[in-house]
């Protein structure tokens, strides 16, 4: 759990700038249940859509009752599409961290218990990813959790 409240929240020290144009850029997340990631970004200002769907497995295994098996890599996972001269990466990212979910627990959330229910940051560039590490240990660091984050930071 964490120890501050949304609102108190940490904003990264590490992030991308507001782009100059509108335009569009992706994140990719993985936090328990798609659904319930996916609620939580469908209505925030600067993002355009939101998708449920897998993520970290091949291809042809990525079906909803394969990966429920557990015998997959894939995790459950939204893509937030955003633009980013209205909302920045590691902005995503906070509330990825402060609402979406609970980034300390391995392979579950709440009742949610296997791999395909990690907590992941599926990066598609070098910046995306300086981004997330540099998050993760900033808010590590505060301790702004109880436990440390546990969440997986790999390329898409």
């Amino acid at each position: 759990m964490a120890r501050v409240s949304p609102e108190d929240f940490p904003d990264p020290a590490v992030d991308s700038t507001l782009a100059d144009k509108a335009g569009q850029s992706r994140a990719v997340l993985a936090g328990g249940c798609f659904w319930c990631v996916e609620a939580v970004y469908k209505n925030l200002e600067g993002v355009s859509s939101v998708k449920s769907g897998y993520a970290g497995g091949s291809a042809e295994t990525a079906d909803y009752q394969t990966v429920s098996s557990g015998t997959t890599d894939h995790a459950e996972a939204v893509e937030v599409v955003y633009d980013p001269s209205r909302i920045t990466y590691g902005q995503i990212l906070k509330v990825f961290f402060s609402i979406a979910h609970d980034p300390t627990q391995r392979d579950r959330q709440g009742p949610d218990v296997g791999r395909q229910y990690r907590s992941a940051i599926f990066y598609a560039d070098g910046e995306q990813k300086r981004v997330a590490e540099a998050y993760i240990d900033q808010l590590n660091k505060a301790k702004v959790f109880d436990a440390p984050i546990v969440t997986e930071v790999a390329p898409l």
